[in-house]
């Protein structure tokens, strides 16, 4: 049986925007933002040029602790496609991509924009001003895959909301 350890995690740079917090919230994948690299960290970024993708993994910093514990919420991000609270199911929250997780660890595709010593200036980063930064990864094409399975709760919904999937 495995055993439970605490792990520790420092932050590699901060996200900047002068979006406010409920801008983000409605349209994170128009809102352009930097991250801001620190100093001790910007030599990982060598060879990041030239990507037009990367994932952004985050600490969700503004999460409060009651935020951290459900394992089951209701997908409210479907809430934007016109749903109602009560029409959602409880789900886990490793079937959404809910921030209220176990662990608040966030995971954003973002277009690079360009990158200009420590800063990357992104594109569709759905995280707020001054989220800590835990690590940046490229975007490859082995990633991508043109074969999968959506569960058929979340088919139901797309469907009922006259969404393509």
């Amino acid at each position: 049986m495995a055993t439970r350890r605490e792990i520790t995690f420092h932050p590699v740079g901060v996200v900047r925007t002068q979006a406010p917090d409920e801008e983000i919230r409605e349209r994170s994948q128009d809102s352009e933002a930097t991250v801001e690299i620190f100093p001790e960290f910007r030599e990982a970024l060598d060879g990041l040029e030239g990507f037009s993708h990367i994932f952004v993994l985050s600490f969700l910093h503004k999460l409060t602790p009651e935020q951290t514990g459900p394992l089951r919420v209701k997908p409210r991000r479907l809430l934007r496609k016109g749903f109602k609270i009560e029409e959602l199911p409880l789900v886990g929250v490793f079937a959404i991509d809910s921030p209220i997780r176990p662990n608040p660890i966030g995971l954003s595709l973002v277009r690079l924009l360009r990158k200009e010593g420590g800063k990357l200036f992104v594109l569709g980063l759905d995280l707020f001003d001054g989220t800590p930064i835990l690590d940046i990864k490229p975007y490859r094409g082995d990633y991508a895959t043109d074969r999968y399975e959506l569960a058929a709760w979340y088919r139901e919904l797309l469907e009922k909301a006259g969404e393509d999937f």
